[in-house]
């Protein structure tokens, strides 16, 4: 690991060199593509000579060589160029020209990775050189210190610091909260969950089974994924497919997979998953991914909505949620992609708490919820420490998502706090201050495997999550006079302000208009002073009063009701206001019970409302469904405050160091 370090420490001290002709957020675009071209040099530094061979031996008897160059590079890629890193210092007056050669050399799907649409490096190539720092650049890259060949650094090692590097420039140029980078041991633990009770699934030989992200990142979930299976199983075929949004991302994603040997085609980007989805035929058997959170999904809103209104024939069919958080979205699409007609299909998704229980009943947010777990989607919930990610100190979560439960999880829900279970670093890397040691990810497995209730783990049916949404109204009760402190109500009052305003443009007749209104308002004033100041408790008594006090105005009765509300207060000793046979209710006291769908709605009434509120009524037609998860609610420990003696003793010793304090400065 010291090699590792190393290594990063060297490859970012590079960003230097490009102080005044870059600005600080642009670094990335130059050290990132370079160190992967400088991987990929690398790797095809052994069989070069065989390479360069078989190409001048061939290049004008065959049109295609292809198939010929990969099977002397002994990889699925290929540069047919006399030209390495060393190899192009020899010429820095044509260092420019000789590198865009070299480029141009690799095969086609190297080409695109450092094309229009991943690193776009030519730009950047005659910028450098224009300014000259090329040779510089490119003579630091070739330091021992930055030997990036499989031998010193292996595959794993290699997409790890593709990870760092994206991570540390992230935090350097301030992106979104929302894009975070997942570290190793939350993939770890995410693929355990993931795959462990299908360990006898794929334990066969001769299978051919697909794993996918939909927010792939460098690809660090795909590899950790298929690292994991064949961890147990090395006669198995593991497709990787995953699409990501980020241009430089997406290309570092895409050069890995190509220099590890897989399929570097199934990466697709860079498009964003929600608008564009590139796999839109394709079903999987394992989805796993780490969604941005809290992200606007306003630039995919056009595409989102449209599929939306195709129900579920499209992906967005259970609802969408706030414009400002697309991880609820995330989870749709990856439903989206789980198998049918029998076959199983997985699901690891990390988020953090909104999608969890922000959104009440009836929102995009609930009904999605709704959804998923009515449909017996959700397994399990697993609710992580803080201080886990490099971006971001908050709490996040692992869903369990699976279209084929067991039979003893079959309608049930496993919620797992694991937010006590880890182990604090030497040193913090940006906001990461806690990792998970394997004995943690070993406690937490073994929790979820064990599928038991304790401390730490609970479990519940489907149904607990959900509840009705009751509105609960309370009569209008309202007393009336007229007084000085009422009579200012009015102003309050939008029909009664607008009597004072004018539309007209000309400065004259507007000012004459306004005053007019003025005038209006001071008669209504003065003519409702004449009811007196007695206080009624009857709406229809007082309402006779107004009337035939603001006759000659020809207002209205809205604007009369209007006048009535602004001229009332609350009092539960006055008589109900009555229409058509039916109490009013009062908008003001409208109240809301969130009652289990496990309880009888009119029993709960009875017993948690009617004692308090012996009038009180539902208004059962605008009942609505809705369902969080909240495990704050099922793991809260109640902690009895300090007592006072305490809290005095503790101010006693604070004052007591803080004079001592003084005294040393004295």
């Amino acid at each position: 690991m010291g090699n590792f370090q190393e290594k990063i420490s060297f490859i970012w001290d590079l960003a230097d060199l490009l102080r005044g002709v870059y600005k600080r957020n642009e670094y990335q675009k130059v050290i990132l593509p370079f160190t992967v071209l400088k991987r990929f040099d690398c790797v095809l530094s052994d069989t070069k000579p065989q390479v360069l061979e078989a190409y001048n031996k061939y290049k004008d008897q065959i049109e295609n060589m292809e198939h010929l160059l990969t099977n002397a590079s002994k990889h699925d890629f290929y540069n047919y160029s006399k030209y390495d890193f060393k190899g192009l210092l020899e010429d820095p007056e044509h260092i420019e020209q000789n590198l865009i050669y070299y480029i141009d050399s690799f095969s086609k799907n190297v080409q695109e990775i450092f094309g229009d649409s991943g690193f776009n490096i030519k730009t950047h190539i005659t910028k450098l050189a224009k300014n000259e720092l090329l040779y510089k650049l490119i003579r630091k890259f070739s330091e021992s210190k930055v030997d990036l060949h499989p031998d010193i650094v292996p595959n794993y090692e290699m997409g790890m610091i593709f990870e760092e590097l994206v991570r540390k420039f992230s935090e350097q140029s301030n992106e979104e909260a929302g894009d975070h980078f997942t570290p190793r041991e939350v993939v770890d633990l995410m693929t355990h969950l993931m795959f462990e009770p299908h360990k006898d699934e794929i334990s066969s030989k001769n299978l051919i089974k697909t794993v996918y992200d939909p927010a792939c990142g460098t690809g660090g979930m795909l590899t950790g994924s298929k690292n994991y299976i064949l961890s147990f199983n090395k006669d198995i075929d593991i497709e990787l497919f995953g699409q990501e949004l980020l241009e430089e991302v997406y290309a570092i994603s895409k050069a890995d997979m190509l220099m590890k040997g897989e399929n570097a085609d199934n990466i697709r980007g860079p498009l964003s998953t929600l608008s564009k989805d590139q796999f839109p035929n394709l079903k999987f058997d394992y989805i796993i991914s780490n969604p941005p959170y809290g992200k606007k999904w306003e630039m995919d809103e056009d595409a989102v909505m449209k599929e939306a209104k195709r129900g579920f024939q499209g992906r967005f069919g259970a609802g969408t949620p706030r414009i400002n958080d697309g991880q609820l979205l995330f989870l749709q699409h990856m439903i989206s992609k789980m198998k049918v007609n029998g076959e199983t299909s997985r699901i690891a998704a990390i988020t953090n708490g909104s999608p969890l229980f922000t959104g009440d009943a009836g929102s995009g947010d609930s009904e999605i919820r709704k959804w998923i777990i009515e449909n017996d989607w959700l397994e399990a919930v697993v609710a992580l420490p803080d201080q886990l990610f490099f971006n971001t100190g908050i709490f996040t979560y692992i869903w369990v998502l699976t279209n084929k439960k067991s039979n003893d999880r079959a309608g049930k829900i496993q919620l797992i706090n694991a937010t006590s279970f880890f182990k604090k670093m030497r040193k913090s890397l940006g906001n990461k201050r806690h990792e998970l040691s394997k004995e943690d990810i070993h406690t937490i497995v073994t929790l979820y495997s064990d599928f038991k209730e304790n401390e730490t783990s609970r479990i519940f049916e489907n149904e607990d999550f959900g509840y009705t949404k009751v509105v609960v109204d309370r009569p209008l009760q309202l007393n009336y006079c007229i007084s000085e402190e009422r009579i200012e109500n009015l102003y309050s009052v939008p029909a009664f302000v607008r009597l004072a305003e004018s539309n007209e443009k000309n400065p004259e007749k507007k000012l004459l208009e306004e005053t007019k209104g003025r005038e209006k308002q001071k008669a209504i004033i003065e003519a409702l002073k004449r009811i007196g100041s007695e206080k009624y408790t009857n709406w229809f008594f007082f309402e006779d009063k107004v009337k035939s006090t603001l006759e000659g105005f020809d207002y209205s009765p809205n604007f009369v009701d209007s006048v009535i509300i602004a001229l009332s207060e609350h009092d539960e000793t006055a008589e109900y206001v009555i229409e058509k046979g039916k109490r009013l209710a009062d908008s003001n006291l409208r109240d809301y019970e969130k009652i289990p769908l496990r309880d009888d709605v009119v029993a709960y009434f009875e017993k948690e409302v009617k004692p308090y509120y012996f009038d009180a009524w539902m208004d059962r037609s605008k009942d609505k469904i809705g369902y969080e998860v909240n495990l704050t609610k099922y793991f809260y420990k109640y902690q009895s405050p300090r007592s006072l003696s305490d809290i005095h003793k503790k101010i006693k010793e604070v004052t007591s160091e803080i004079q001592a304090i003084l005294n040393e400065d004295l």
